[in-house]
């Protein structure tokens, strides 16, 4: 479950800084991304390598 939360992580983060962060769809991608985040710090991930958000 981690590896593939790890994997659509850093593929959503992708997708999210192809968009305007404006946009609906950033605003959609928004809410799983912090879904994804909470998961994955909670479960222990160290996201300071991964995160290219950085919001």
């Amino acid at each position: 479950m981690l590896k593939i939360s790890v994997e659509e992580y850093s593929r959503l983060q992708s997708y999210m800084l192809l968009v305007e962060k404006d946009s609906e769809a950033y605003k959609a991608m928004k809410i799983r991304y912090t879904e994804l985040k909470v998961i994955l710090t909670s479960s222990g991930i160290n996201l300071t390598e991964l995160d290219r958000i950085k919001e």
